[in-house]
């Protein structure tokens, strides 16, 4: 055994894993990525960034390169499969950027390496014991078992995550009722109707029966597309059991006819609607994060996402505490921020699963409510939800309107001329806007990280304010009035 030691061991080289260890690398925290998988699986799977996501991303300067690698700019979400728009909520990126995971994995996994920081690959966590000074992970390679002491160790090893599983927290949820497939299929002849370029979520997705539905979505490359097909009041007795290639051309034929034919079947996998919180993201010296700690039926392309986001949320807290200028207070506002946003996530998927036209009312229902999410307040309140920009995080003391909200990044002015606050937040710092120089020192009184950004502006979008200090996640959480 080796006994070696570093700051965190991250356990999981998934999206999660891996901005919370390019949130770690960048605040100077010597950090060990350990991956199961000897290689990266090049699968596609999730499809989506949501504009929250993409706001995060921009933060660090990351979103150009996602961009880069993107296939498609989709205008709309969509809430069981009923389209909703982004307008309302001031972003500049009121669309979902259409990315495989795996391109956000290697993406995200450079930039990690451009930091000096690589994923140890073939590493299989074992298991870890902690006491209140560290915590000692033990995992297995191909040359044997080693030993890496951490001062703290965060599970994103995903839904059947050991580092969950030797916390012994509890996963409560349901088992679900049904199933879904997903797979890439190469179209010798796209079935008609079939969009030819992802812009829109309408026409994608459709129920086909009381509980079965049926989607597609094309990937970029011709004659590629997503097909998701599946049944939500069947489940087979093995969810880990292969595709049959056949049973997928079978369900091709079953929903678009001869008139559609398949040359290839690049992969295929299933999914359940199972839905589990896990009891508690933190215990002592070990965290939990994206599918360690949640798992729900993939309605509204929210699951990469609120992972990336439990990152972001993590990351700046947890160098904090590391580097000693912040204790257990902060650390244990990522439970208590996250936990709530995760459970939001699970109920309005459940709810999203309660539109499923089951019967004639639950028809009316679903119809009913298509109607509805039509408006521009209701689609505003649900694209909100499953876009993550209706995310406003608890203050405490002042009620100023701008605490807990997130950046929105609308130019401010400076005597340079105009400015996009998102440039500031590169470092992973604080970030401090005011019109008075004398807030400076008093925002480094409530900000004590040395990573404190400050930016003198003409003016600030809300009245009688003189000041507005941000998190390096991007909420604010300090105003100061006018004197």
């Amino acid at each position: 055994m080796n006994n070696l030691g570093t700051d965190v061991v991250v356990a999981g080289a998934g999206p999660t894993g891996l901005m919370l260890a390019n949130e770690l690398a960048l605040a100077g925290v010597d950090v060990v990525v350990l991956e199961r998988l000897q290689e990266r699986t090049g699968l596609s799977k999730a499809l989506n960034l949501q504009p929250r996501t993409a706001e995060v991303l921009e933060l660090r300067g990351l979103l150009s390169g996602a961009e880069e690698r993107s296939f498609a700019t989709v205008r709309d979400g969509h809430f069981a499969m009923i389209p909703v728009d982004y307008d309302g909520w001031g972003t500049r990126f009121p669309f979902q950027l259409g990315i495989p995971q795996a391109e956000v994995e290697q993406y995200l996994e450079e930039r990690l390496a451009a930091q000096g920081t690589k994923v140890i690959r073939g590493a299989e966590v074992i298991d870890f014991v902690q006491d209140k000074d560290s915590v000692s992970v033990r995992y297995r390679t191909d040359s044997g078992e080693n030993v890496l002491y951490a001062k703290f160790l965060v599970g994103c090893d995903g839904a059947r995550s050991v580092v969950r599983k030797g916390l012994g927290v509890d996963f409560p949820g349901v088992d679900g009722e049904g199933f879904g497939v997903v797979a890439d299929v190469l179209f010798d002849r796209i079935p008609d109707g079939a969009q030819k370029q992802w812009r829109t979520m309408r026409n994608v997705g459709e129920p086909t029966g009381a509980t079965t539905f049926k989607g597609l979505i094309p990937l970029g490359e011709p004659g590629l597309y997503r097909f998701v097909y599946g049944d939500r009041a069947s489940r087979p007795a093995d969810l880990r059991a292969a595709v049959s290639h056949d049973d997928v051309r079978q369900a091709l034929l079953e929903s678009y006819g001869e008139t559609a034919t398949v040359s290839e079947i690049r992969w295929a996998s299933q999914f359940s609607d199972a839905a589990r919180q896990a009891e508690h993201y933190r215990v002592g010296r070990v965290l939990l994060a994206g599918d360690a700690a949640h798992i729900h039926f993939p309605a509204g392309g929210q699951g990469l996402n609120l992972g990336v986001q439990d990152a972001m949320n993590l990351g700046w807290k947890l160098a904090a505490t590391v580097h000693g200028w912040a204790g257990d207070d902060l650390l244990d506002t990522y439970e208590a921020e996250r936990h709530p946003v995760g459970a939001q996530v699970l109920h309005n998927v459940a709810a999203q699963l309660g539109l499923t036209p089951r019967s004639h009312s639950s028809r009316a229902l679903r119809a009913v409510f298509a109607d509805l999410a039509a408006l521009p307040e209701v689609s505003k309140h649900l694209s909100g939800m499953v876009s993550g920009l209706g995310i406003r995080y608890p203050t405490y003391g002042t009620s100023h309107p701008a605490l807990g909200s997130r950046l929105t990044d609308e130019d401010v002015v400076t005597e340079g001329g105009a400015l996009r606050p998102s440039t500031l937040f590169r470092d992973g710092g604080f970030v401090l806007l005011t019109t008075t120089p004398a807030h400076i020192d008093a925002a480094r009184a409530h900000a004590p990280s040395p990573r404190l950004t400050t930016q003198l502006v003409t003016s600030l979008p809300w009245p009688a304010t003189e000041a507005v200090l941000y998190r390096p996640d991007g909420y604010a959480c300090w105003t100061a009035p006018t004197r």
